[in-house]
């Protein structure tokens, strides 16, 4: 499938990391259960350590329902942190404890995180953030994402292992 337009943040929609005019931009479509998501997150904090404000990281949803029972509440989670302005820190909870992710999980960590915990369970359960879910998944596959972690570096589709130097690499070919 040929992709439309490059893949880059759009601060309308997206949680960004990092000033939005960043010269390096990442976009990751990601499912916080699948296990290469949990590898390559190191990675990427790895990554945005080392480059700072030279770099505007995005994360996209894209649950592999069919292979991730959890996956879908986990991003209701991530986005429903977002209500309360705290997407980043539910999404590296959620992507570091990924072996537990049911809904009484996600209720405790909103609890431990000091969330108003009662309001983002009622928003997973509720399904309050589905159709940005499905958004994220729509421009993914008209992308040509198919499975997790997709990145793109800088708009154009990153074909290496994100857990390796590669990733690195295409950011700082992209830099110079």
């Amino acid at each position: 499938m040929k992709r439309s337009k490059p893949i880059l943040p759009n601060e309308a929609h997206d949680h960004i990391h990092g000033p939005a005019d960043a010269p390096l931009k990442l976009v990751e479509y990601g499912d916080y259960q699948c296990p290469y998501c949990g590898d390559a997150h190191e990675a990427v904090k790895e990554i945005q350590d080392r480059l700072g404000d030279q770099l505007c990281f995005v994360f996209r949803n894209f649950p592999l329902v069919d292979k991730h029972p959890h996956a879908e509440h986990a991003a209701e989670a991530a986005e429903a942190a977002g209500q309360q302005g705290r997407f980043w820190e539910m999404h590296d909870w959620l992507l570091e404890n990924q072996s537990a992710l049911s809904d009484d999980d996600l209720a405790d960590y909103a609890a431990e995180l000091d969330f108003d915990a009662k309001r983002l369970m009622a928003e997973v359960r509720s399904g309050a953030h589905a159709s940005r879910i499905q958004s994220d998944v729509r421009c993914g596959e008209q992308n040509g994402v198919k499975g997790t972690p997709t990145f793109f570096v800088n708009g154009k589709l990153f074909d290496g292992d994100p857990r390796s130097d590669e990733l690195s690499a295409a950011l700082n070919e992209n830099s110079e």
